[in-house]
């Protein structure tokens, strides 16, 4: 497939909320397939079609796995918490501490109209938080309760 850029913050397409998929065609399994590579090419955990300036409710998700592909998903579901560091594609070298569910089960369509469900703890959880805020045009930063600094950031850095 094709890889696709990534829209970095301050593109207004990134604060605007998606609309839902009503077509299960050929166009979105493109789209789907393309976020996939695009998300293997930049090693990052997730990606959502605003991302790449589509505004539909699509994202891929992939913390080890392979990738798993959400189409209109909703979170139906959430328990615990869990205080963690993110960043985001859109914002590359920049990281928060953010709060998010330890615990998420999600609903949502796969690419032929099915209607699924999954559950997730931890990273997945944290994913799934993080690309479905990115559908209703949610930005990370905007839930963050502190950015980690430069000084922080470079020792991470050091630690890896």
């Amino acid at each position: 497939m094709a890889l696709r850029n990534i829209v970095k913050e301050g593109d207004p397409i990134l604060t605007k909320k998606c609309r839902p998929v009503e077509k299960f065609n050929k166009r979105l399994w493109d789209l789907l397939d393309d976020l996939a590579d695009t998300l293997e090419d930049s090693g990052g955990v997730g990606l959502a079609a605003p991302q790449v300036g589509v505004m539909r409710r699509v994202c891929v998700i992939n913390v080890g796995d392979g990738p798993i592909e959400f189409i209109n998903p909703v979170i139906v579901e959430s328990d615990g918490e869990q205080e963690v560091q993110e960043g985001c594609l859109s914002c590359p070298g920049e990281f928060g501490i953010i709060k998010r569910p330890a615990h998420v089960k999600a609903q949502f369509n796969d690419r032929e109209g099915n209607l699924c469900e999954i559950e997730g703890d931890d990273l997945f959880a944290q994913a799934m938080c993080h690309e479905f805020d990115h559908l209703d045009g949610i930005i990370f930063k905007s839930k963050v309760e502190r950015m980690l600094s430069e000084e922080e950031l470079r020792a991470m850095r050091e630690e890896e």
